[in-house]
């Protein structure tokens, strides 16, 4: 009965330790980041990006409607931090390459290379991310938040933010990363 008892003294706590999750999901690893002092971080409603100014049509107006908020990390690269910033891109893409994201699109733009993914299904996308990089200035991470968000709204809400020419402004040391 000793050795019984020993057993599952020892065993148990294996057990569960092995069926926890040693991944870390984009949302922890959102909170996470937002403590180090190489990240600049935001919880951004939609109404910053002044989008009700912006002329829009039927289609834009819907994909704005069915947004709710922006998450905003960014990793801002100096010449102290090279190394990290190596090592928290590596976990970003890893996070991003699990199977339940789904790719929507991929872009170089002049600002550095963009992947645009989601996790829901084609027709009710619970979260959009955007990740872009550029080797100079760090990255950008962006999980937008939506109600039944598909991907035309989130091609429309791409649209409607070049239209409008917003540039960061309101969001201080983030906006500046934005600007660039």
């Amino acid at each position: 009965m000793k050795i019984l008892k020993l057993i599952a003294v020892i065993l148990l706590p294996l057990v569960l330790l092995s069926a926890c999750s040693s991944t870390q999901s984009l949302q922890e690893y959102f909170v996470d980041s937002s403590e180090n002092p190489n990240f600049l971080s935001a919880d951004l409603p939609v109404s910053l990006l002044n989008l009700e100014k912006v002329d829009l049509n039927a289609e834009e107006k819907d994909a704005l409607a069915s947004l709710q908020k922006l998450n905003v990390l960014a990793f801002k690269k100096a010449a102290d931090n090279a190394m990290e910033y190596d090592v928290e891109k590596k976990k970003v893409k890893a996070i991003l390459k699990r199977d339940k994201f789904n790719e929507l699109m991929r872009m170089n733009t002049s600002y550095g290379k963009a992947t645009i993914k989601y996790l829901g299904e084609n027709d009710a996308i619970d979260e959009v991310i955007i990740y872009g990089d550029n080797k100079e200035k760090g990255f950008l991470l962006v999980r937008v938040l939506g109600d039944d968000m598909n991907p035309a709204h989130i091609m429309q809400f791409i649209k409607a933010i070049q239209k409008s020419d917003y540039k960061g402004e309101g969001l201080g040391e983030l906006g500046e990363f934005i600007r660039g």
